[in-house]
């Protein structure tokens, strides 16, 4: 979706400072939603199902703490107003995909150490997967939250891609390690 399509949300934040509790619950579901501040308790969200629920959440949380959220859709009446909220949106998408780039490194790196030990267990494939499976699950928010379609995006595709295969090579080091070598013999060290 090119940034001209995009549709905006302006959530406006009052939420009495005293419990700070209430604020932080009110940010910290605007942020994991992917929400942007474009000023002092403003916030910009394209306009589509997920992030209207994800207002509606955060509208919630602030009247339980004692404020409100006023919700306005917003159509950028020039290309500055339309650059402000496009550059805020696409520079928090990709800190985002750049940590998750980072962290598919670490997995690789986790690997290539375990690898490197030598430690084929199961127990450690299954600690791997899980960190997989993690990977998978962050990959599929940043995605919901990436509308414009980031070139970032397809990065970090291929990187999941190359987790996985990754984690299959080691799946293969531990069955073999595990279940015996090429004549059938088992490793002492794994059982």
């Amino acid at each position: 979706m090119t940034d001209e399509a995009v549709r905006w949300i302006l959530a406006v934040v009052q939420v009495p400072a005293k419990p700070s509790r209430h604020r932080v619950a009110v940010w910290r579901e605007l942020r994991r939603a992917g929400a942007v501040p474009v000023s002092q308790g403003t916030w910009a969200l394209p306009a589509t199902d997920a992030f209207r629920a994800a207002v509606e959440r955060a509208a919630e949380l602030a009247v339980e703490g004692g404020g409100r959220v006023a919700v306005f859709d917003v159509e950028p009446r020039d290309t500055e107003s339309r650059v402000l909220i496009v550059d805020a949106f696409t520079a928090a998408r990709i800190d985002e995909w750049r940590e998750f780039t980072a962290d598919c490194g670490k997995f690789q790196d986790e690997i290539a150490k375990e690898i490197a030990k030598e430690k084929f267990t199961f127990a450690e494939l299954e600690e791997e997967e899980q960190s997989l499976e993690r990977l998978r699950r962050w990959f599929r928010d940043l995605k919901k939250r990436d509308v414009l379609a980031l070139p970032e995006a397809r990065t970090a595709a291929e990187l999941l891609r190359a987790c996985a295969r990754t984690l299959d090579g080691y799946a293969e080091l531990v069955y073999t390690a595990v279940h015996g070598g090429p004549h059938g013999e088992v490793d002492p060290r794994t059982g």
